[in-house]
């Protein structure tokens, strides 16, 4: 008879064992010969040799999945158990999981072009309208990289800039106050990564979310680097960002010139870096259209209205100065 004690490192013990711990039953039920006790993210097993050795061999790969796909039902238990392949490890091209296990992929030409861009250059510009997933399918990627350990830590940053509102002084500390700029950020990174995993990950640094004006000074590396809402940077900005970047990092910055709230008449950044950078080895540039959006149907309608607008209201300003 041998005692060994087993530690669920990395995931939320609570969908391992499952709701009332009916996975943990399960997982009972089909080592009938051990004693398995859990405790927090301990499990304790005692019995013969080589049945505990196949007990741990399995957890061990029930644990690895949940870390990966963010839940485990009780038809992957059996699936593990048996040596089979779950539903979930047959779905291909998934970046990663959802904290619900919604695969996260590429639904459109161009999502899969900035996926294509982002393997191949260190740094990828993705321009485009609202709703195209520009900033989800960032995220996703970054999170996938530290998954993977090819980057040791992801870094969001966003221009502080209001969208057309003043809202004055915000109460609170500088977190208070930065955080309702970031939190389409926090949004994301909420639907990919667990709650008590992501705190600990802020904690640690692991996962750092910054205004752009908290960049300066800084070198990035061994990173995946976001800056999101780039339209809305000026030349000295994004010029400072682009040149923040260090060793094994990737940068990606999104943005929507259709956009833009800087002050009337300063030019965005966005659009001057576009025009400068085009053709230079390394930099991948990603052009998302209308029929990439993927939010509710009628963005794209409310797009397309926007559109027909700026195009009328073009025309009548070049009409005017013509006459």
């Amino acid at each position: 008879m041998i005692e060994k004690h087993i530690v669920l490192e990395d995931i939320d013990p609570v969908v391992f064992y499952g709701i009332n711990n009916v996975h943990l039953q399960m997982v009972k039920s089909l080592f009938p010969k051990l004693r398995i006790v859990a405790r927090g993210n301990v499990i304790k097993v005692l019995g013969d040799d080589d049945e505990t050795e196949r007990f741990e061999e399995n957890i061990e790969t029930m644990r690895k999945h949940v870390e990966q796909f963010n839940t485990i039902n009780d038809e992957d238990i059996l699936d593990i158990v048996k040596g089979r392949k779950t539903k979930a490890e047959s779905v291909k091209d998934v970046l990663v999981y959802s904290i619900s296990g919604r695969p996260i992929k590429s639904r459109s030409e161009n999502q899969q072009h900035l996926i294509d861009e982002f393997d191949r250059c260190d740094m990828v510009f993705a321009e485009g309208p609202a709703g195209t997933g520009k900033t989800y399918l960032s995220i996703a990627l970054a999170v996938k990289a530290l998954k993977e350990k090819s980057a040791k830590k992801i870094i969001l940053s966003r221009p502080a800039v209001e969208a057309g509102e003043k809202l004055g002084f915000l109460p609170g500390d500088m977190k208070d106050k930065i955080d309702p700029y970031l939190q389409p950020l926090y949004d994301a990174l909420e639907d990919m990564i667990p709650p008590a995993k992501l705190q600990d990950m802020m904690e640690k640094r692991i996962i750092q979310i910054a205004p752009l004006a908290f960049m300066r000074g800084r070198t990035l590396s061994d990173a995946v680097v976001i800056l999101d809402e780039a339209q809305n940077t000026t030349a000295a900005q994004i010029r400072m960002f682009l040149t923040r970047m260090g060793w094994n990092t990737k940068m990606i910055i999104t943005g929507d010139l259709t956009q833009i709230d800087l002050p009337r008449g300063q030019k965005s950044g966005l659009s001057e870096a576009l025009s400068l950078l085009e053709g230079i080895e390394g930099i991948g540039f990603v052009r998302m259209e209308k029929k990439d959006i993927v939010r509710h149907k009628l963005v794209t309608r409310i797009v397309n209205a926007y559109e027909r607008a700026d195009r009328e209201n073009k025309a009548t300003s070049t009409q005017e100065k013509t006459i």
